[in-house]
């Protein structure tokens, strides 16, 4: 088996996005990130965060935080929405989570990322997980020390993204410290690699090259969710087994995925035009786009759309004139 899960992104991995990844083959997926504080000072944006179904399941749910108290009583309400995971995130580049000292930010402080790690693991029963990065950036390389350290602390799988902090989601991501942790014989919890696997043929060269319990795509599923379904035929035939996702919703075209996306996110958002502005972000970058002909202002139509009825005249335009 060749697990593949749906990385958490913020404003992304919504219940909606989550569904439609989970029919088209993913094995778990992630909600979007969290803030400690805010959930147990009850904000609304947060707990809303809490929402999951058991047709996604296996499901986990992200928290960030940088006090290990917060972030202990965060994961216990947390596990009253029953996930089947609790993740922990060490990754997050961007100034208004690491500046502040949480996220990535924590790679400059590895004592309190240990600390917050025992504290959340010591707070609940569901299984802990983190998602780190390599370091804080190409001096500081302590990815291999801190992955037993963090094994150290009771946690049952670790994601590991293949750049540092200063890279954020520049240049290419890095497995050699990926695999060389899965090949540390000291280490025996799951190891779960991430970072540029936009193919499947890369996919499947990650599992054989690095040995990886799992893989996290996150970016290549921007508005393309069936890429799991293809993820999975390609490593079926690569390894001789068979893939009982390659059919699925075989008859159902790109386009009409994308219009049961801006559906669902309209449902989720309660509202019509914050539902079509949500979906941007995969308008944006579904490969179903790129590459046609004299797109551009079409292109720049589809993104300034604010009704569902706008937004389906124009993939219908699309659809008619690239035969989709």
């Amino acid at each position: 088996m060749y697990p593949l899960y749906l990385a958490p992104m913020e404003d992304v991995t919504d219940p909606s996005f989550r569904l439609l990844c989970k029919r088209f083959g993913a094995d778990r997926v992630y909600s979007e990130f969290i803030n400690a504080d805010a959930l147990v000072r009850d904000v609304a944006a947060a707990t809303r965060k809490l929402t999951i179904s058991d047709t996604e399941r296996p499901v986990a749910i992200q928290i960030y935080g940088k006090d290990p108290e917060s972030m202990a009583q965060a994961a216990q309400i947390v596990e009253q929405a029953h996930p089947d995971v609790i993740d922990i995130n060490f990754g997050c580049p961007v100034k208004k989570v690491a500046g502040k000292g949480a996220g990535a930010g924590l790679l400059q402080d590895v004592p309190r990322m240990l600390a917050i790690t025992r504290a959340v693991v010591n707070a609940v029963k569901t299984p802990v997980t983190v998602k780190t990065r390599l370091g804080w950036d190409a001096n500081h390389l302590i990815i291999v020390d801190l992955a037993e350290a963090l094994q150290d602390c009771g946690i049952s799988e670790l994601a590991i993204h293949g750049r540092t902090r200063a890279q954020m989601y520049t240049g290419e991501a890095d497995w050699t410290l990926i695999g060389a942790i899965k090949n540390n014989p000291r280490m025996h919890i799951p190891i779960i690699g991430n970072g540029d696997v936009t193919t499947p043929a890369r996919a499947w060269e990650c599992f054989q090259r690095y040995g990886v319990d799992a893989i996290m795509i996150g970016r290549a599923s921007f508005g393309c969710p069936w890429i799991f379904r293809d993820m999975k035929a390609y490593i079926a035939a690569q390894s001789g087994g068979s893939s009982q996702m390659s059919d699925v919703s075989s008859q159902q075209s790109a386009m009409d995925i994308l219009k049961e996306y801006v559906d669902m996110s309209i449902q989720w958002c309660g509202d019509e035009r914050k539902g079509i502005i949500h979906s941007r972000r995969h308008f944006a970058n579904s490969p179903v786009f790129k590459g046609l002909p004299d797109f551009k202002q079409t292109r720049i139509a589809l993104l300034r759309a604010e009704t569902r009825d706008e937004v389906f005249a124009l993939m219908d335009l699309i659809k008619q004139r690239y035969v989709f």
